[in-house]
């Protein structure tokens, strides 16, 4: 059955499992050692595992796999697939499972996986005999692809040693669903809205990924304001002269000024979960997944379609308007938003100690190729890639966005390079991430996986530090003593480099990105260089002032700040 399992997975285009040998196990990677077309990738953690998989899945866009032995070795999948789940990245994750006839019994290491897995899956269910593998292999996969997300099948040890029913190899059908468009009466109705609306603004999420065009578009004709989520950011800030920058924890420039300034707002394909960020009125939503309409906020329109699909059937129904007052407005309040802290970080930053970590995202920035992968530590780790890194719509960003797993970076990272070899991936890792999952700095070498990880050590969990801090308490338990990540790294035969002075990061990082193999460069930043949102609350500063001795209210924007300023050229100044 096994065999059965493998060959038909490879014949589906699968090709590579992650994971982590054991008994239960050891008859699926035995199928893989004797079929052409898939490897076996060896990871030391199986959340590394779930987490590679869900980055080739998303930047290939087709079914990844992953597996773990039973009791604690599928157990450790788990986070990672929370993330993957969330992500809605395309996992099929096998689970296998104690002997069959042990089940129930209270046996050695024995879990009930196709329970664990429920809250994190579509689709997860236990394979009790080997007449079941070919249809249920099926629906599992379908629930992957089709749905966007994890499906699970638990298979124990010894019916995957049985001999298979049927034809080694079963066609699986693997079908993403088709674009989904709203009647002409909702497209309709939302156009009236918009018409009818004096100050529109458009809020754009991971969603209207194939649709920039649409929504430059729209925003021209309705003269509207463009922000973004910080899963939008990738696929929308590029090419965008409405810009006005990200709302959020994260967030940056104008963004939320225009939110609440307008008396519509449109949420283009986002499920932004920070409720208290938006004005919770006046609000139009559209989104390809119905569940989402109105969860976090009241609509005055809820409206079911592919983000690009329905802008193009809207387009032609709306009224260009002529008054560009708003959003000029806006234009100009985002260029000061953002002018107001980027002095701080450009002005002789290349010669200050210890490192801003700022300066380190700036100039990695510059020297990363044009279609890099970056994969992104949660963390400040989000807030240096949300306001340094430039999107061009050819470079990808992943992190752990929606599950907010520690960690992530490293191991989306060997993901995304084995499924794109031939790509630049970039690992924005913080030390904290990093030394979570570091016994995977073995696996880089042990495939020649040629990833340049970018570890930003200033010894202390920042986020949290901040966390604490505005709620004014003193930071406790996020510092911690000095580790060298780079002597780790070379003691698993990574070439690795170690930065102390500013002076020294563009050469290191240029070093690394030309170096053929895995590389990592551990720069020493500041530990104070933290940032809060762009919405300080009374509770924040009273936090702060209890709490805070030297602490950086406001992170840099990089280029950010350049682009705001061409997109001032045309619009009259008061």
């Amino acid at each position: 059955m096994a065999e059965q399992l493998v060959r038909t997975l490879r014949d589906a285009g699968v090709e590579r499992i992650y994971g982590i040998v054991g008994d239960s196990l050891n008859p699926i990677v035995d199928a893989v050692r004797r079929t052409d077309g898939i490897e076996w990738v060896h990871v030391r953690h199986e959340e590394t595992a779930a987490f590679a998989a869900a980055a080739e899945a998303q930047v290939t866009g087709k079914l990844a796999v992953c597996a773990g032995s039973c009791g604690p070795g599928n157990l450790h999948l788990i986070n990672g697939l929370f993330d993957a789940h969330r992500s809605g990245a395309p996992v099929l994750a096998i689970a296998s499972h104690i002997p069959s006839n042990q089940i129930g019994t209270g046996f050695f290491q024995e879990t009930h996986p196709d329970r664990l897995f429920a809250e994190c899956s579509h689709f997860s269910e236990v394979v009790a005999d080997p007449a079941q593998l070919p249809r249920l292999l099926r629906i599992a996969t379908q629930a992957a692809v089709g749905k966007g997300g994890v499906a699970v099948l638990t298979i124990p040890g010894d019916l995957a040693d049985r001999k298979a029913t049927g034809p080694l190899t079963e066609r699986l059908p693997l079908v993403t669903p088709s674009p989904a468009v709203p009647s002409a009466e909702t497209v309709q109705e939302l156009a009236d809205l918009l018409n009818s609306g004096e100050k529109v603004m458009l809020f754009a999420g991971a969603g209207v990924r194939g649709a920039h065009d649409e929504v430059m578009a729209l925003a021209e004709k309705l003269a509207a304001p463009v922000g973004h989520s910080l899963g939008g950011k990738e696929w929308i800030q590029y090419d965008n002269p409405f810009d006005v920058g990200m709302s959020g924890l994260l967030g940056y420039g104008a963004c939320y000024d225009a939110m609440h300034e307008a008396d519509r707002i449109v949420l283009l394909g986002t499920d932004f979960p920070y409720d208290n960020f938006l004005p919770q009125a006046h609000t139009i939503q559209l989104d390809h997944d119905a569940s989402r309409l109105g969860r976090r906020t009241p609509l005055d329109l809820a409206v079911h379609g592919d983000v690009r699909e329905t802008l193009r059937a809207l387009l032609p129904l709306l009224r260009p308007r002529t008054d560009r007052a708003f959003l000029d407005r806006m234009l100009r309040e985002h260029v000061r938003k953002l002018e107001k802290v980027v002095g701080a970080y450009t002005t002789k930053i290349e010669h200050r100690r210890p490192i801003h970590p700022e300066y380190v995202a700036s100039v990695l920035d510059e020297v990363a190729a044009d279609d890099a992968v970056f994969t992104v530590d949660t963390g400040m780790g989000n807030v240096w890639a949300a306001r340094y890194l430039t999107p061009n719509g050819r470079r990808r960003v992943l992190g752990s966005f929606r599950h907010g797993s520690m960690a992530n970076a490293l191991p989306h990272a060997i993901g995304a390079q084995l499924a794109q070899p031939g790509r630049q991936v970039v690992s924005l890792s913080g030390d904290g991430g990093l030394a979570m999952l570091m016994g995977d700095l073995l696996t880089l070498p042990a495939y020649d996986v040629p990833v340049k990880v970018v570890v930003f050590n200033n010894a202390t969990l920042g986020m949290v530090k901040l966390e604490m801090l505005v709620d004014g308490l003193p930071d406790f338990g996020t510092d911690h003593a000095p580790v060298n990540f780079a002597a780790i790294a070379a003691a698993c035969g990574v070439f690795s480099e170690r930065v102390e002075d500013p002076a020294d990061v563009r050469g290191a990082l240029e070093k690394a990105f030309v170096h053929p193999g895995p590389a990592v460069v551990e720069v020493v930043t500041d530990p104070n260089a933290l940032s809060i949102p762009p919405r300080i609350t009374g509770e924040m500063v009273r936090g702060f002032a209890l709490g805070a001795t030297k602490t950086v209210l406001n992170g840099g924007v990089g280029k950010m700040v350049d682009l705001a300023r061409a997109n001032l050229r045309n619009t009259p100044r008061p």
